[in-house]
């Protein structure tokens, strides 16, 4: 069959899909619809090749098995530097296989779920991973973030999950006139000609936020669940310690790990961050609009 390449930008970069089977096509990914662009002139990111005929021709070196949200992805290295992903749901369910090169500007993913969930995800997780490590030494961070809009800047809003990060964004939707919502779980941050700027994604967690639109940040908080509102700015230090766990990051690559934390590291600079200790009503909406927005 002719393979079918589809094109799209996310956060500013462009990059290629490629299938190859019948049976897959971009009704896979339908928060990515918004992003779809003709070829570009510029470089791309990425190619991602849809194959569901490829099979690891031999499993590399396991780095590590790894919990992402409830669900484990297992990661493996081939002699020649390779990156291997075995990405499995919430279920336990095997849904694709994963080979990319060293720097991820090229990776093939074979999808192997029988139902429409399990390969929606399967692929989804196959482009998340290739964006985030594809784009790491270029400034550009995925960030476990919630992000509201307000004033044209960009607001977000960060904590494990299941902390209130989203309740809080909803508590400015509901409380601050002239608020919306840019993205619920995985917007992408890029430093741009010395500005913080943060981009819609096709990656929103639960929430159907899939906006192709962009923003300079205006601030970054940590969320804590305190039994009385408080806020207070961190340090340098007490703000890339907290960035740094919810950035799409592999700690034992190096370029990877470089590029994120000089990209976390501009942002601090150019942002710093707060700490939000708040119950979840609109007195904490208050209080964190009235100190950072400026």
């Amino acid at each position: 069959m002719k393979e079918r390449k589809l094109f799209y930008r996310v956060g500013g970069h462009a990059f290629c899909i490629v299938f190859h089977d019948d049976c897959n096509d971009e009704s896979l990914i339908p928060s990515f619809s918004r992003f779809k662009i003709e070829e570009p002139a510029e470089s791309l990111l990425f190619t991602l090749r849809v194959d569901d005929s490829f099979r690891f021709s031999q499993k590399g070196q396991e780095i590590g098995q790894f919990d992402c949200g409830g669900c484990n992805h297992g990661v493996y290295c081939t002699d020649s530097d390779e990156y291997q992903y075995e990405i499995s749901d919430v279920q336990g369910i095997l849904c694709s296989y994963m080979q990319a090169s060293p720097d991820f500007k090229e990776s093939t993913v074979a999808i192997l779920g029988e139902t429409w969930s399990q390969r929606n995800y399967g692929l989804n997780n196959a482009l998340m991973m290739t964006y985030a490590f594809a784009s790491a030494d270029q400034l550009t961070m995925l960030m476990h973030a919630s992000v509201i809009r307000h004033q044209g800047k960009g607001y977000l809003m960060t904590a494990p999950s299941g902390t209130g990060k989203s309740t809080h964004t909803r508590l400015w939707y509901d409380n601050i006139p002239g608020c919306d919502l840019m993205n619920d779980d995985n917007p992408v941050v890029r430093i741009v000609d010395g500005e913080a700027i943060v981009y819609g994604s096709p990656w929103s967690g639960k929430t159907r936020c899939y906006r192709n639109i962009q923003a300079p940040v205006g601030g970054i908080v940590r969320i804590q669940q305190r039994p009385e509102n408080t806020i207070r700015k961190y340090s340098a230090l007490e703000a890339f310690s907290n960035l740094l766990p919810a950035i799409s990051n592999m700690k034992w690559d190096k370029r990877v790990y470089k590029g994120i934390c000089d990209g976390i590291a501009e942002l601090i600079r150019l942002c710093g961050m707060y700490e939000l200790g708040c119950l979840p009503d609109a007195a904490a909406a208050h209080l964190c609009h009235d100190t950072i927005v400026k």
